[in-house]
């Protein structure tokens, strides 16, 4: 029973982690860079999957972080954890329908850089230094699985962000309007909010 939670719990995750990546500051930053500095394909993928480990890897120190804090609250609220938890995805993904309903979809501008270098350097400093807060209430809710839950939740962590950021990316570079993903660019915050919600009130309703 334990392995089917985790289980489902690490699919819910994945799902949760690429919808974030989907969105266009994972991957419309390094296009639009990439082009103004006639980048190749392979270098522009390589710099985006390079910004990809430092934000993947800020995501992990801030879980361990707020592991360690939920270690400290789960034995005073016991049976309440599971809904501090679910309210928690809930809010987030009521944040985001929020911003999608006040903002859309507002499409990225270029930045200037003096060398190749500097864009590289700030094309991470940009990715690295914005987590992946929505991951967050993830592995709160793989503490019950121990340190098994929280690599097993980093590993699907760094494989959805991955896949995400070097999917939108390329399909961008070799004409992302041909393939017909603007529906998913404009209304991605809105999709993500909505799967957040229902993973609150899964956690909330099933406890997974």
């Amino acid at each position: 029973m334990t392995s089917t939670a985790l289980i489902s719990l690490a699919a819910g995750g994945f799902l949760v982690a690429f919808l974030h990546a989907a969105l266009p500051t994972h991957w419309l930053p390094f296009v639009l860079v990439g082009r103004g500095r006639s980048w190749s394909t392979a270098k522009t993928l390589g710099v985006a999957a390079g910004a990809g480990v430092g934000h993947v890897a800020f995501t992990i120190v801030l879980g361990l972080g707020v592991v360690a804090a939920g270690a400290l609250v789960e034995p005073r609220f016991g049976e309440a954890f599971h809904w501090i938890v679910g309210g928690l995805m809930i809010a987030l993904g009521l944040f985001y329908l929020l911003r999608h309903a006040r903002h859309g979809h507002a499409p990225a501008e270029a930045r200037r850089y003096g060398t190749d270098r500097a864009a590289m350097a700030g094309l991470f400093v940009l990715l690295a230094l914005s987590p992946c807060e929505v991951f967050l209430p993830v592995y709160l809710q793989g503490m019950k699985h121990g340190w098994t839950g929280f690599l097993v939740l980093s590993g699907v962590l760094a494989a959805a962000t991955g896949l995400g950021m070097l999917l939108f990316t390329g399909l961008s570079l070799i004409s992302a309007r041909r393939l017909k993903i603007e529906g998913l660019e404009r209304y991605e915050s809105a999709i993500l909010g909505g799967v957040l919600i229902l993973i609150g009130l899964a956690v909330i309703v099933f406890d997974t």
